[in-house]
């Protein structure tokens, strides 16, 4: 089979999908923007010459007119592309709302282009998040994909750009992925930015070895994580089954842990006090100013709102195909300590003992990628 992915290499999600389709012994085209060239390059080059021979480069923009394609190039795909994995995305949640709709709505409607006019389209793979149940509440079931406000410009854009490739599922083979909250791969802690979840990890790295940071929130919501190789696995395990065309599936841990569970664990591998108390999320900010605690008041209330979110994804249409296929989401308790070894790993690499202060963050919101 011949393959086209969107994201390469600046989306950690489809370089993992290439390796991916690559050991599966597939055929790989990948559009790549040109700010990425030289890094897809350099990743291609590390790879044995039967996978470089099959992983090819096209120097485009998933968001741009033919994905910013020659007329040759597109027709070229149209031709031989049989299954395509629509993973670029803007996820970083302070990201533009300019940046958000070109990448994510924009992308959605070229993509979906490039699918109308292949000849020999097996499936569309689109690649959302279960996050676009936005501010929703209670159960959210895989069908579901309400009107609702997103909390950010990056959970609405991508909600539209499902409804879009939904709208399509009529005269296009698509399967649409629902992932939670992805971390990093459950044998390594590898992730390419250290956001979400990791924030919590840093910050009980580097706070005092003997101050009980409180939680954000209460601690009582569940907070549903995925590692990135679940996350693979189960994409691909739901893509190729026969009847998964037209569907939407929810890629989520069946037994999440509450937040003081995982802010306890997290604590536990760092080697750190439990968490004492709790401070309310709408005041965590304005309150955590004390020495020690400032630190709290960087991570992004993105964060904090999804540890207080009361939401429930349900998975029962991916259920049966994934034991059937026989993947397992690992739970929290086997990769915690991966986690926070990366995370401790990647601070050691940069020698920086304050490394949650807000020039870091900085950083991470210049080294951020598009696509």
């Amino acid at each position: 089979m011949t393959a086209l992915v969107t994201g390469f290499p600046s989306c950690f999600l489809a370089t993992r999908v290439v390796q991916r389709l690559l050991d599966d012994g597939q055929e790989v085209w990948a559009v790549v923007r040109r700010k990425s060239m030289e890094h897809a390059e350099r990743l291609r080059a590390e790879m044995s010459p039967h996978e470089r021979r099959r992983l090819r480069l096209l120097e485009g923009d998933s968001a741009c007119i033919d994905l910013g394609l020659s007329g040759r190039e597109f027709q070229m795909l149209t031709r031989e592309v049989e299954r395509i994995h629509h993973c670029a995305a803007v996820t970083y949640l302070r990201a533009t709302r300019a940046a958000a709709e070109r990448t994510n709505i924009g992308g959605a409607r070229e993509v979906l282009e490039l699918a109308e006019a292949c000849r020999r389209l097996d499936r569309l793979v689109h690649w959302s998040t279960a996050l676009v149940s936005g501010t929703r509440r209670g159960r959210v079931l895989e069908e579901d994909l309400g009107p609702g406000p997103g909390r950010n410009a990056v959970e609405e854009t991508r909600r539209r750009a499902e409804r879009i490739v939904r709208e399509a599922r009529d005269h296009v083979p698509v399967t649409i992925l629902r992932p939670s909250i992805v971390v990093g791969d459950s044998q390594t802690g590898e992730i390419d930015r250290l956001e979400g979840p990791y924030l919590l990890v840093r910050l009980l790295l580097n706070a005092p070895p003997d101050l009980r940071i409180p939680m954000p929130g209460r601690g009582n919501t569940l907070l549903n994580m995925v590692p990135i190789d679940f996350v693979v696995d189960a994409g691909f395990a739901l893509a190729a089954h026969p009847r998964s065309a037209g569907r939407t599936f929810h890629i989520v841990d069946p037994d999440p842990l509450p937040a003081r569970r995982v802010f306890d664990l997290i604590a536990e591998k760092a080697q750190r006090p439990a968490p004492r108390g709790y401070v309310p999320t709408g005041m965590a900010t304005a309150l955590m100013r004390t020495p020690g605690l400032e630190r709290l008041a960087n991570i992004p209330r993105t964060l904090l709102e999804q540890l207080s979110a009361d939401v429930v994804w349900d998975d029962r249409q991916a259920r049966p195909i994934l034991r059937e296929a026989g993947v397992q989401c690992p739970p929290f308790e086997d990769y915690v300590g991966k986690m926070v070894a990366f995370v401790r790993e990647q601070q050691e690499r940069r020698r920086d003992p304050g490394a949650l202060g807000v020039d870091e963050l900085r950083f991470e919101d210049q080294d951020v990628s598009l696509d």
